[in-house]
């Protein structure tokens, strides 16, 4: 029996249980979602965590990056999908512009996203940089999953989507962050394209789960954008990325089937009527 369907029924995912899932050595499986109907299937599936992600900025609304979108937004996303899950843990990704560089406005829109998604966590991106934002966060009682490597809502800075902490000034830093958000209370870290070594050696000396994304093997789980690995999206085809379907090619010929019938007068028929 696989796992998915041995779990399914059992409690609900904890931040306490992904630490057991890392001590016992298995693998953590993580996939965003933005939508009730999504969301339930992929709950139903056996996941264990669920991120309702900024990327629905590009996989939603259309943008090119993860900044447009806003904290109201991100709210109606996690709301949506919190309705559909039962047994997954479920964060939510505060937006750009919602706890950089003020504190006082990280609190406010993390007690926001869980007093109105009713989320399990929520997610944000940067190491030493945003620590007061994280600690003001994690004083109200709200668990922090940290996000390091390819940040990117910091695209604008990097200025490409290339491999991150190449070299051994930034890798050191990529480290010491690491270190860092696990020292203040982060319950786990997602780690975005870095050289797959360098997640082995972090997810070793770390005590919280690591979850990679194009980061490789030696994380302790990992993470997908759902419409990517579906194949609904087109023009990403990173390494990392693998699709285990192509809905885009089904859905467009439903489509067309649909559109078909329904200019033949084939659609409705008569046992599809009143």
């Amino acid at each position: 029996m696989s796992v998915a369907k041995r779990d399914l029924g059992e409690r609900k995912v904890t931040t306490h249980r992904l630490m057991e899932m890392k001590q016992r050595g298995e693998k953590i499986s993580m996939l965003t979602a933005y939508d009730y109907s999504m969301a339930r299937i992929i709950d139903e599936a056996g996941m264990d965590v669920i991120l309702v992600g900024d990327s629905a900025s590009n996989v939603m609304a259309g943008n090119t990056t993860t900044l447009p979108i806003t904290l109201d937004q991100m709210i109606y996303h996690g709301k949506s999908v919190m309705k559909a899950v039962k047994r997954a843990l479920v964060g939510v990704d505060l937006p750009f512009g919602s706890y950089q560089g003020n504190s006082r406005e990280a609190i406010s829109s993390a007690i926001r996203v869980m007093k109105e998604t009713h989320a399990d966590f929520i997610k944000l991106e940067g190491g030493s940089e945003v620590r007061e934002s994280i600690e003001r966060i994690l004083c109200a009682g709200i668990p922090v999953m940290g996000h390091l490597g390819l940040t990117p809502q910091s695209i604008n800075k990097f200025g490409t989507y290339t491999v991150r902490a190449k070299e051994e000034s930034e890798a050191r830093k990529l480290i010491a962050d690491a270190h860092l958000l696990e020292e203040i209370g982060c319950f786990a870290l997602v780690m975005e394209k870095i050289p797959a070594t360098l997640t082995t050696r972090i997810a070793s000396e770390l005590t919280i789960p690591l979850i990679g994304i194009g980061a490789g093997r030696g994380a302790d789980g990992q993470v997908l954008v759902m419409h990517d690995m579906l194949g609904i999206t087109e023009g990403f085809s990173p390494r990392f990325l693998r699709r285990y379907a192509n809905l885009k090619e089904i859905i467009t010929g439903a489509v067309q089937s649909y559109i078909e019938d329904v200019k033949r007068q084939d659609f409705p028929n008569e046992k599809e009527q009143y």
